[in-house]
C-alpha cells in the first residue's frame, strides 16, 4: 500500500492505494466547478460577478478553452440561481445562449457553421479584389520533359583492339 496525497495541504484527503490506480484521480477528489466559488452577498456585487463570469465564458468558448468555459458557465449559473427570478433577464438569455454554444462544440452542426464562417463573405464596399487566375490540372503538376535522344550513328566495337579473339573464346 502506498500513501498518496495529491495536495500539499496536510488536511486534504489521503488515499491508500495498492498502486493500480496511480494514473487516475484520487477518490473523493474531483474537478472543481465555479459553483463552489464564493458568491457575493449584496445584489449589485452578484450582478457584477455574473457579468464577469459571462465575459470569461464568452472568451473561453471563443478560444476553445473548454475547461475554463465549463468553470465560468457553472459559476454564472450559480450566480443566476442566487439572484431573484425577475432580476437580470438579459444575462439569463446570454447564459442560455452560451450554454447552447458550449454544448454544441463537437456536433456536426457546429462543424458546418465553422466551415460556413470560414468562407469569405462578400465585401459591402470599397475596392473589390482582382479575380484570381484559375489553375488547370496541367499547370499544377507539370510533366517532366523527356531527355533528348542523341543519334549515335552506326558504331562498331573493335574487339581485336580490345584484346578479344575473333572466335569468341
Amino acid at each position: 500500500m502506498v500513501r498518496r496525497s495529491q495536495s500539499s495541504n496536510p488536511r486534504s484527503v489521503v488515499v491508500l492505494t495498492s498502486g493500480t490506480d496511480w494514473g487516475t484521480r484520487a477518490a473523493k477528489q474531483r474537478r472543481s466547478s465555479g459553483a463552489e466559488a464564493e458568491i457575493p452577498r449584496r445584489q449589485p456585487a452578484k450582478i457584477k460577478a455574473l457579468h464577469q463570469a459571462l465575459d470569461l465564458a464568452r472568451t473561453a468558448i471563443g478560444k476553445k478553452k473548454w475547461h475554463a468555459a465549463r468553470y465560468s458557465l457553472s459559476r454564472a449559473r450559480a450566480l443566476v440561481n442566487a439572484l431573484p427570478a425577475d432580476v437580470a433577464p438579459l444575462e439569463r438569455e446570454q447564459l442560455a445562449a452560451l450554454r447552447k454554444r458550449f454544448e454544441a462544440r463537437n456536433t456536426p452542426a457546429a462543424k458546418m457553421a465553422r466551415q460556413a464562417k470560414a468562407t469569405p463573405a462578400e465585401q459591402t464596399g470599397g475596392k473589390k479584389p482582382a479575380p484570381k487566375k484559375k489553375r488547370t490540372a496541367e499547370s499544377t503538376t507539370p510533366e517532366p520533359k523527356p531527355a533528348p535522344v542523341r543519334d549515335l550513328g552506326d558504331r562498331f566495337i573493335d574487339r581485336a583492339a580490345l584484346g578479344y579473339e575473333a572466335n569468341g573464346s
